[in-house]
């Protein structure tokens, strides 16, 4: 027996289908629809459809002539969703730029030399998703064990997240930068990755260049050191771009979706699956 006192739905957008399971207040077990998930003729959204088919059938709350779906009766919707693949394998991510320390402009290019297939003679490197490169001149350098705690410099000295020292060999020119920003905003470019050499452990550069970003009006702006603090720079860089490019998609669906509803379920748990399963 059912013990929802609200509406449940559980649903999975899938790149043909949409499978919508729900829990429904009052009734034994639970009820489940599938859909298409693209069919414009007859619906906008899949998910969407599927809630309000459901309620139409067991809520008094739904008026059937009402466009907008009454969300007071529902308490979450957690959904799994081939949104974001989609777009990463088709290509229709934001327009994106990558900001990186400078000297490597070409290191997300270069990727990390695996070879899945050891006797391919044509290697095909899947398509970049910037589409232009910023270098910045800052760097940090890590202050080894055996060094003295301050080096013999002038040089501002930073303790980084993992306890390491840094010494503070160029900082950001934010002057010399926003120039460079302001050029891509004009290019149609909203969208930012910021990647910086050891901002896994002390985030401050990539800070004061993404500050600087979201003043001149991007609309997306990726810090390595917020979306993957680790040691790897091909990895954590790889990772902050598909952020960057996919967030924004990600975002305008989930705006869609929940302006479907009363209120655009300001009052209702809506919860996304991540690739991890959380």
């Amino acid at each position: 027996m059912s013990r929802a006192r609200k509406f449940r739905f559980s649903i999975d957008r899938g790149g043909t289908f949409t499978d919508v399971y729900a829990e429904v207040p009052g009734e034994p077990g639970f009820k489940v629809i599938k859909l298409l998930s693209e069919d414009p003729a007859n619906y906008d959204d899949a998910p969407r459809e599927g809630i309000r088919r459901i309620l139409e059938n067991y809520s008094q709350l739904t008026d059937n002539n009402e466009k907008i779906i009454e969300s007071s009766g529902i308490e979450w919707i957690r959904m799994g969703t081939t949104v974001a693949t989609n777009a990463l394998l088709e290509r229709k991510g934001a327009r994106s730029a990558l900001v990186i320390s400078k000297g490597f402009a070409d290191v997300l290019q270069i990727g990390n030399q695996d070879r899945p297939y050891i006797f391919d003679l044509q290697i095909k490197k899947p398509e970049l998703l910037y589409e232009k490169v910023i270098e910045v001149d800052e760097r940090l350098r890590l202050v080894r064990p055996n060094e003295e705690a301050r080096p013999k410099t002038d040089n501002q000295l930073l303790t980084g997240v993992t306890g390491e020292q840094f010494v503070v060999l160029a900082e950001p020119d934010l002057e010399v930068l926003k120039p460079q920003l302001e050029e891509l905003l004009k290019d149609g470019i909203n969208s930012l990755a910021v990647v910086f050499l050891h901002a896994y452990a002390c985030p401050q550069h990539e800070q004061a260049v993404g500050k600087l970003a979201r003043e001149l009006g991007f609309t997306q702006v990726s810090l390595s050191s917020e979306v993957m603090p680790m040691v790897k720079l091909v990895s954590r860089g790889d990772t902050t771009m598909v952020d960057a490019y996919l967030t924004p998609h990600i975002s305008n669906y989930l705006e869609s979706f929940k302006k479907g509803f009363k209120n655009s379920l300001a009052d209702t748990q809506l919860l996304f699956m991540q690739s991890d399963g959380g």
